[in-house]
């Protein structure tokens, strides 16, 4: 676009032509003097050209310019609403930071055949449902589960006894997630701290190694129920053996950093970990 010498009309200054202009101003030389306007703003109010052709070429620079400022306006209100999500999440972070870490607020699942699959991919688990009362029907929460809550998954396949129920996997529940808040009976993962175990290896993680009815320390039953609270210390101690389970150092080095971020969370000292002391080794 050429516009040095074109005519112009002003609505004060009247007749002119275009001596200079850049992205921001153009300067006219009138009668009356040179003067500087905003560039393409002053030909949208007071002033027109005279030469049809770069009419055309200045009005297409101004829907240039407008289409420009929109986009910039919508990535600003992107950028402020992920800000104002981003704040949000660093607020209930910092509430429960500053509560107190329950003793137990980790969860296992009781998961039918194949659920597995399912939970990964998607990377959430469902609590489930309400069974009975007014809020029947709708999706049930965990109120102690938080972002420094590990997930397991466990299964006990069919006809076989409950002592033989293993660990399928385990993830931590997303940072900023508060079961407290939570609507829609999801608790999502954490993008980074997930552990699926082969076929192999968790048929070597045996749940009821590690956990245990403190009132009936020898008695191994789930009852009813998709999923129950547990100790943290005895999610650190799964965990830990996980760490142990893994041969490739890659696969290694994933579960410890879990073990570790996990420990650092829930405030336990992951070399001072107690062994194992669920319903199996009681019973033995």
């Amino acid at each position: 676009m050429y516009l040095v010498d074109k005519e112009v009309i002003h609505e004060i200054f009247g007749k002119g032509s275009v001596v200079d202009y850049n992205d921001n101003y153009i300067k006219i030389d009138f009668e009356s003097g040179v003067k500087k306007f905003i560039f393409p703003d002053v030909f949208g109010e007071y002033m027109t050209l005279v030469d049809q052709e770069a009419v055309n070429l200045v009005k297409m620079e101004i829907q240039k310019r407008e289409e420009e400022k929109k986009k910039e306006e919508l990535r600003l209100r992107k950028d402020k609403a992920l800000e104002r999500e981003r704040q949000h999440i660093l607020e209930q972070k910092k509430t429960m930071q500053s509560r107190k870490v329950h003793p137990k607020q980790q969860a296992v699942f009781w998961c039918e055949t194949g659920e597995e699959d399912k939970i990964f991919t998607e990377g959430r688990v469902f609590i489930g449902k309400v069974k009975s009362g007014k809020n029947k029907g709708q999706p049930r929460r965990l109120a102690r589960i938080n972002w420094k809550s590990g997930c397991l998954l466990t299964r006990r396949e069919p006809g076989m006894p409950e002592k033989y129920r293993h660990i399928l996997g385990v993830f931590m529940a997303e940072e900023g997630f508060n079961g407290q808040t939570c609507k829609d009976g999801y608790i999502p993962a954490h993008p980074e701290y997930r552990l699926r175990l082969s076929e192999q290896e968790s048929h070597k993680m045996l749940f009821w190694k590690y956990y245990m009815n403190k009132n009936f320390p020898t008695k191994i039953t789930w009852n009813s129920g998709r999923q129950r609270y547990f100790d943290n210390i005895w999610m650190a101690q799964i965990l830990q053996d996980i760490v142990s389970l893994k041969k490739k150092p890659e696969e290694r080095e994933v579960a410890q950093r879990f073990f570790e971020y996990f420990c650092k969370v829930n405030h336990i000292n992951g070399n001072k970990l107690p062994k194992a002391n669920g319903a199996l080794v009681q019973i033995q």
